[in-house]
């Protein structure tokens, strides 16, 4: 490649873009409005939001690992006492919920298991199929027949009914 360059064919950009004259002294009303903006509405509000974001980065809170304490059965309330029956239903439809997730969980680890075995998952995933077998028998115990509907008074009687019937079954044997 040749050292000395034909300038006239590859011109050298100028180092400074020229700054447009101006015609008029009357000021831009799109600065005014822009820098009027930005000191009224956009620098307090700012302001504002690093304040609480400094305070909030503090006192971290996860919203996702939310511990509730336990409360009393609805058994143990006390004759009304609506607190406590609010307190219990509210538990009862997280417990509800817990044992739903658990029974998914254990129902997907199952299908993991026939896809990853194959034929031979009838051997090798027996342990699975017995732990869903428990899980699925424990959970229709407990919520079975209660329908969307369901709530704790419900499933306490429920749970009622069928201890009074397995002691009526042992009575008779």
């Amino acid at each position: 490649m040749p050292e000395d360059h034909d300038w006239d064919a590859y011109k050298v950009p100028p180092t400074r873009t020229p700054v447009s004259e101006r015609t008029t002294s009357v000021p831009n009303p799109v600065n005014f409005f822009q820098t009027a903006f930005s000191y009224v509405l956009d620098t307090p509000v700012t302001l504002v939001r690093e304040w609480i974001e400094k305070w909030q980065s503090k006192n971290k809170y996860y919203y996702y690992h939310q511990k509730f304490r336990r409360v009393p059965d609805l058994s143990e309330c006390l004759e009304g006492d609506y607190l406590c029956y609010y307190e219990a239903e509210a538990q009862w439809r997280r417990d509800r919920m817990v044992d739903q997730e658990i029974v998914e969980i254990v129902r997907e680890r199952m299908a993991a298991c026939k896809q990853r075995e194959g034929p031979n998952q009838f051997q090798n995933c027996a342990k699975e199929m017995e732990l869903l077998a428990q899980v699925t028998k424990a959970y229709q115990d407990r919520y079975g027949e209660l329908g969307y509907h369901g709530n704790a008074r419900t499933c306490l009687m429920k749970q009622k009914h069928r201890m009074m019937e397995e002691r009526k079954a042992a009575q008779e044997n």
